[in-house]
C-alpha cells in the first residue's frame, strides 16, 4: 500500500495513561489501611472522611473506592478506538481483531478466577471481580466498536432498559421468602422500600441466576448468596460502561478541536451524574454499585466522563504532565499492578517487616503503624513498576 493512503497509527493519550494510573493507585492504595487508622482515632473527622472513601458504601450511593471499577471498566472501552485504529493501520483483517478479542476476553476471565483463588484450597469459580466482568462483557464491546457511533448508543440505551426491566418485573420476596439463605433480612438497614425494593441486596433476578449458574462449577458447599450482593450479571450493565468509554474514546480520536473535545466530555459527564441521581431520587432505580443498576452506570459513567475531561484538558492540551508521571508509569503497565497489588502485598509487607525492622513502622505510635507500613508497601510496589517501565517491560492480555 502507497504510504500516502495508509491509515496513520492513532496517538497514544498520555492523559489516558494518567487517569488508568490513577485508578489503579486507588486500588493499590488500599494497603494503606485507612480504615484502621480512622479506627485507632476515633475522635478525628478527616481519618474518618478519608477511611469512607477508602472503603465500598453498603449499598446505596458511592464514595471515591466505588468508582475504581467503573472507571477501570470505562477507560477500556476509551482505548478500544485507539487500539482498533492502531491493529487495522497495521494491516490486521477484522475477523483476526476479532478472534484476539475473545481470546483477551478468556484470559480476563481466567485471570480475575485465579486471583480470586490465590490461597485457596480450590478454585474459586466466580465473576463478579473486575477482570472477569471486563472479560464477559470485552467480546461484545469489541464487536460495537467496529459500528458506527449510533449503534454503540442504541446499544447503551437497549442494555440499561432491558437490564432495567429484568429487575422492575421480577417478583418481589413473598412471605415464604428465606432470607437467611440469601444473606439478608427483612429489617436490613439497606433495604429499600416501595418500587426500589426490587434492587434490594439477594432478592433479584441477578442472585437466583447465580444460585443456578454458579452451583453449576465444582465448589466444596453448594452456593447460596455472595455476602456483599455482588452478581455474575452484572457484566451486562459494565458492558453499557465500557460502550460509554468507547464513545468518549471516538470523540476523542474525531475531528472537534481539543477544547470541543473537553467541552462534550463534560456536558455528557453532567448529564449522566444528573440523570443517576434523578432516577434514585425518584426511586425508579437506586445508585447501586453492587450490583450495576442502570442509575449507576448513568451516575458512575457521568464520574468517569468528568475525570477523563479534567486529564485531557490538564495533560493532552495544557501540557502539564511531568506531575502525572508517577500515574503513567502505573497506567502503563495496569495489568501488572493489578497483579503485584493481588499476588504479593502480603510477602512484600512481611519482608519489610523482617529486613527493616516491625519498630521502624511503630515509631509514631500503633495508630500509625498501618498507614506506614503501607506506604512502604505502596512504595515497593511502584520501584517494581518504575523497574518495568524504564525496561520497556509490558505485561499485556
Amino acid at each position: 500500500m502507497d504510504n500516502t493512503t495508509a491509515p496513520s497509527l492513532p496517538q497514544r493519550l498520555v492523559s489516558l495513561d494518567a487517569y488508568r494510573g490513577f485508578v489503579m493507585f486507588l486500588m493499590m492504595a488500599e494497603v494503606l489501611h485507612l480504615s484502621r487508622v480512622a479506627g485507632a482515632l476515633p475522635e478525628s473527622g478527616f481519618w474518618r472522611f478519608l477511611a469512607h472513601h477508602q472503603s465500598h458504601v453498603p449499598w446505596v450511593g458511592c464514595s471515591l473506592h466505588d468508582l475504581i471499577q467503573p472507571s477501570f471498566s470505562f477507560i477500556v472501552g476509551v482505548a478500544l478506538p485507539f487500539s482498533i485504529a492502531g491493529r487495522l493501520a497495521r494491516g490486521q483483517s477484522r475477523l483476526r481483531l476479532s478472534l484476539h478479542a475473545f481470546w483477551r476476553a478468556l484470559l480476563l476471565i481466567l485471570l480475575g478466577v485465579f486471583l480470586r483463588s490465590t490461597g485457596a484450597g480450590q478454585t474459586s469459580w466466580t465473576f463478579e471481580d473486575t477482570l472477569s466482568q471486563i472479560g464477559l462483557g470485552y467480546g461484545f464491546l469489541f464487536l460495537f466498536g467496529l459500528r458506527p457511533a449510533r449503534d454503540q448508543w442504541l446499544a447503551v440505551g437497549a442494555l440499561l432498559l432491558g437490564y432495567w426491566a429484568l429487575f422492575a418485573l421480577w417478583p418481589l420476596p413473598g412471605p415464604d421468602f428465606n432470607w437467611q439463605a440469601a444473606g439478608n433480612s427483612p429489617d436490613w438497614s439497606g433495604n429499600l422500600a416501595g418500587f426500589a425494593a426490587h434492587w434490594n441486596k439477594n432478592t433479584n433476578p441477578a442472585w437466583v441466576f447465580d444460585v443456578w449458574f454458579l452451583n453449576l462449577f465444582p465448589r466444596a458447599k453448594p452456593f447460596l448468596c455472595n455476602g456483599g450482593g455482588y452478581a455474575t450479571l452484572s457484566f451486562i450493565p459494565t458492558l453499557a460502561t465500557m460502550l460509554l468509554g468507547a464513545l468518549a474514546g471516538g470523540v476523542l480520536r474525531g475531528d472537534r478541536t481539543p477544547w470541543q473535545k473537553v467541552r462534550w466530555l463534560a456536558v455528557a459527564g453532567i448529564i449522566g451524574l444528573l440523570a443517576g441521581e434523578a432516577f434514585g431520587w425518584l426511586g425508579l432505580c437506586p445508585v447501586v454499585k453492587r450490583i450495576w443498576t442502570p442509575a449507576w452506570v448513568l451516575y458512575s459513567g457521568g464520574w468517569c466522563l468528568l475525570l477523563l475531561a479534567a486529564a485531557y484538558a490538564v495533560i493532552d492540551i495544557w501540557q502539564r504532565r511531568a506531575w502525572a508521571f508517577p500515574l503513567v508509569v502505573i497506567g502503563t503497565n495496569s495489568i501488572a499492578a493489578y497483579c503485584i497489588a493481588h499476588l504479593f502485598d502480603s510477602f512484600i509487607a512481611k519482608n519489610l517487616k523482617t529486613h527493616l525492622g516491625a519498630k521502624l513502622f511503630q515509631c509514631c505510635g500503633d495508630a500509625w503503624q498501618p498507614l506506614l507500613l503501607g506506604a512502604a508497601v505502596l512504595l515497593v510496589y511502584w520501584l517494581i513498576l518504575f523497574w518495568m517501565y524504564r525496561r520497556k517491560i509490558f505485561l499485556r492480555i
